[in-house]
């Protein structure tokens, strides 16, 4: 077995590393160390597409503009289970496809953070930050924080040596200007380096090879340094959520007793601690770090973040649907609603961006690497 597929303190009901997809898909209804994983986000996913229908069925779409970052909210709150599940699913085809499952699973959360950020721009913002700059300028700075966690994240996977911290610069100009050329300018015309391309089922894409920042194959090194990508990949979630929790933050702790204290309140509290205890549980390795090989199948920390994060996920909707009813009057009196324009524009540079990341690390997966290249020749 590969140590790339091993786990913390889990010691067997690892699946063979190069399954095929069939196999895959059957070990949902086996017993590994990956089941409970795959399940405690499928069957969450089927009960937030019951209830994203159901709000669907209720709001005249069309007209209702108030209720369209709910909705948003909603959608992305169904794609990262169902994304966390299929990569849990598929992550035993071989080390290449644990990786990029597990880049889309980043890329996954990432959206649902900017769904997060759009509902509570429109719906939990105190009374004294709605409309001020802040406000004006959240969504578009969660947008950029989703880029950048995405890429951190997918990053994390890197073996931190004196190459990575040029490919990180790199990376991290190009999506900054991109980010910003996106938005002030459009595309420009540039030259093409020379490329290859990277076959996925999708269909052919091109990937750059002659820019020397591109990561190599052998930097997904993960076991190498896994304190440190540990480290790297929780900030890379961390800030996001704090920058989206900011508002939730002033509003609980620096105003209260204000309008904004409403029933909502409880449940942002309920969440902050669901969401502390899930990333005390992702980050611990506990209780398997204490007794390895006991809690392989059932109980190990990752079924029990699984759990956390959907608790978490049920209160904050709890949460935004409280506050889009009970401040509706007021919101609607004192600011103007999203419209659809800045809501596509600002999910489809989410997805944009993620996907550029996603495309470009798991570009390096397929390089060659130069050592097999001269053998090959020889």
């Amino acid at each position: 077995m590969p140590r790339v597929f091993h786990e913390q303190g889990i010691l067997f009901g690892y699946r063979h590393p190069q399954s095929s997809a069939t196999a895959c898909i059957l070990s949902l209804f086996q017993m590994t160390n990956e089941t409970l994983n795959i399940w405690t986000h499928l069957l969450p996913f089927w009960f937030f597409v019951w209830r994203f229908v159901t709000a669907l069925y209720m709001t005249d779409i069309k007209n209702d503009s108030y209720s369209w970052p709910m909705l948003v909210y909603m959608c992305t709150s169904c794609v990262y289970p169902l994304v966390s599940s299929c990569a849990h699913t598929f992550s035993s085809m071989s080390k290449n496809a644990r990786h990029i499952c597990y880049f889309l699973d980043y890329g996954a959360v990432n959206l649902f953070s900017l769904g997060s950020a759009i509902a509570y721009s429109a719906y939990t913002f105190p009374d004294a930050l709605v409309c001020t700059t802040f406000h004006d300028y959240y969504v578009a700075l969660a947008v950029l924080n989703t880029t950048l966690s995405t890429g951190l994240s997918c990053y994390s996977r890197l073996h931190q040596n004196s190459h990575s911290t040029k490919s990180l610069g790199a990376w991290l100009c190009i999506h900054c200007t991109g980010f910003l050329t996106l938005q002030s300018c459009g595309p420009r015309g540039r030259t093409e380096p020379s490329t290859v391309h990277l076959s996925i089922d999708a269909g052919t894409i091109p990937v750059p090879t002659t820019w020397p920042w591109l990561p190599n194959q052998h930097w997904f090194l993960e076991i190498k340094k896994p304190i440190l990508c540990k480290v790297i990949r929780i900030l890379a979630f961390a800030y996001p959520y704090i920058w989206d929790s900011l508002p939730i933050f002033y509003r609980l702790f620096l105003i209260p007793g204000e309008s904004a204290q409403n029933e909502a309140s409880l449940y942002h509290q309920k969440h902050m601690i669901m969401t502390l205890l899930a990333s005390f549980l992702y980050s611990a390795h506990l209780p398997e770090r204490l007794a390895p090989g006991r809690f392989d199948y059932i109980g190990h920390s990752h079924q029990l973040f699984h759990v956390c994060v959907i608790l978490a996920t049920h209160l904050q909707m709890e949460a935004i649907l409280l506050d889009k009813t009970l401040r509706k009057e007021w919101l609607l009196a004192t600011s103007k609603p999203f419209s659809f324009s800045q809501i596509a524009g600002a999910i489809l540079l989410c997805i944009i961006f993620s996907l550029g990341n996603i495309i470009y690390f798991s570009a390096a997966l397929y390089r060659t690497p130069e050592p097999e290249l001269r053998k090959k020749e020889t």
